[in-house]
């Protein structure tokens, strides 16, 4: 198969699994928020979803780096299908409860770190290396358009018609997804040269290769607290919508639209970004968008207006996101990915459930605009810290991580593994 094909494929299951999670992260608060109107609460849902990401990330990064990825893939979605079908069932029975609700986020975010994890180690294998930014561009927009642009606005309204239908939607996407996968031939699970390694070693090997390049320490540290800060806001996105700006269920989806509009916006040029500026200056400048739309987001009062804004930072989130992600690509060695990825997904995305929490009780103590405010601000501080930092690693950015990293000395010593199949 093509590597064109086998990237269409992965493209296409990726775009179903995210319209899932899209309806489901539109319809999950919206069911919470019928349930209780706590500010507390409702952030601790969002950080239940993100808590797998601390807890599992670095095993699951290691379950990818033993097992066939794309299998890894099939099986996630099609256990995701299985739970939120399930979730779909109790609530037409009118069985659920702000707890269950907690249950379920966190056996579908479980679930989700082995998904994730093992896509993002599939894109090196479908696509050449001159081709990362292109295809991480492609991934991003191929996950908003399921998330936000399509999946907000469909899970909203279909929460609204009929609150068990979303749910049900959301199964049906998983499965596609899943089937989907089947389309791609190939074994791609990574070779090993003698015995397995133990799981221990292997967990240590990838903490160990962040640890020794200073360059993906810090952009794992940068990255951690951007999620962190701009959670505080984020998590509390359905209380601001339906409370400070007066939207209802149905129209919280469409104000999710405009930030999935802006997420496409970013996804597709960035790549080109990059060619007319430095990687830096794009960094540093998107990084600040994402802090000076949340700090007016908590200025503001009128729904069209904050929308626009949610937009420009999707699209500075996004385009942030894209770089990082070729990056990430061109420094990891294949056949660390996806032990690599635990170790940053561990940072980065197990900051978000403090992020969440933190807002919900700045919320309660403040308010959510107030959240809002303080987000951005923090977010523009981080910029700026970008910008002095990554002065001192331009040329390896700017070179897309041309630097030792990727010779063969970076190869671990003792563990028998070698760059997996389908590369």
């Amino acid at each position: 198969m093509t590597t064109d094909r086998r990237l269409t494929w992965l493209l296409g299951s990726s775009a179903l699994s995210n319209l899932g999670d899209g309806i489901g992260k539109v319809a999950f608060p919206l069911l919470g928020a019928s349930l209780t109107r706590d500010p507390v609460l409702i952030a601790g849902l969002s950080a239940t979803a993100f808590l797998p990401w601390l807890l599992f990330a670095l095993v699951s990064g290691a379950l990818v780096d033993r097992v066939d990825r794309r299998k890894a893939m099939f099986l996630a979605n099609t256990s995701r299908a299985v739970l939120v079908g399930g979730l779909g069932v109790l609530v037409v029975f009118d069985a659920t409860s702000i707890w269950l609700l907690y249950v379920m986020a966190l056996l579908i975010g479980t679930v989700e770190t082995v998904a994730d994890s093992a896509a993002q180690a599939l894109i090196p294998a479908v696509v050449d290396k001159d081709r990362l930014e292109s295809a991480n561009g492609k991934l991003q927009s191929a996950e908003i358009v399921g998330q936000t642009f399509l999946g907000g606005p469909l899970g909203g309204l279909t929460f609204a018609a009929f609150a068990a239908l979303p749910f049900l939607l959301n199964s049906a996407g998983f499965a596609i997804a899943a089937i989907l996968l089947l389309a791609i031939r190939g074994n791609y699970r990574p070779k090993v040269v003698g015995p397995t390694p133990k799981l221990r070693l292997q967990l240590a090997e990838g903490i160990s290769w962040v640890r020794k390049r200073p360059l993906m320490m810090q952009l794992v540290a940068f990255a951690a607290a951007l999620a962190l800060t701009s959670e505080l806001a984020q998590a509390l996105l359905v209380l601001y919508a339906l409370e400070d700006l007066g939207l209802r269920a149905e129209t919280f989806g469409v104000f999710a639209l405009v930030g999935g509009a802006g997420g496409l916006l970013g996804a597709a040029v960035a790549p080109r970004l990059t060619k007319a500026m430095t990687r830096r200056s794009v960094l540093t400048v998107a990084a600040a968008g994402c802090g000076a739309a949340f700090g007016v987001m908590g200025l503001v009062r009128e729904p069209v207006s904050a929308a626009i804004l949610f937009g420009v930072f999707a699209a500075s989130v996004v385009t942030v996101n894209v770089i990082i992600g070729a990056l990430r690509h061109a420094l990891i060695p294949e056949h660390l990915f996806g032990r690599v990825l635990g170790v940053w997904r561990t940072a980065v995305w197990g900051s978000i459930p403090l992020g969440a929490l933190l807002g919900g009780v700045l919320a309660a103590w403040l308010n959510t605009r107030a959240v809002f405010l303080i987000s951005g601000v923090l977010q523009l501080g981080l910029a700026g810290a970008l910008w002095v930092v990554l002065a001192r690693h331009e040329n390896s950015i700017e070179t897309l991580g041309e630097e030792p990293a990727l010779s063969s000395e970076s190869a671990p010593t003792g563990s028998g593994e070698s760059a997996p199949a389908g590369a």
